[in-house]
């Protein structure tokens, strides 16, 4: 799981709920911009806007800590 992946499974989102950019960045009170680049997988894009983003489109980000074989792998659900 990467920025790329997240971003990927943003816009999937999206378009199946046939929102926009720009309905979704409305929705959301963050810019189109913003919202392009987070599709894109921007790496350094901001995380408090992106936890509003997902949870307006009903993802659910889990963090948990992970054990040596899981090292560096982090689970989304969708």
């Amino acid at each position: 799981m990467d920025t790329i992946d997240l971003g990927k499974i943003i816009r999937s989102r999206r378009k199946e709920k046939n929102m926009t950019l720009k309905d979704l960045s409305l929705h959301c009170n963050v810019g189109e911009r913003f919202l392009s680049e987070l599709e894109r997988g921007k790496p350094t894009i901001e995380l408090g806007k992106t936890l509003k983003v997902l949870s307006r489109l009903n993802i659910e980000l889990l963090v948990q800590p992970t054990n040596e074989a899981q090292k560096h792998k982090y689970k989304l659900l969708a």
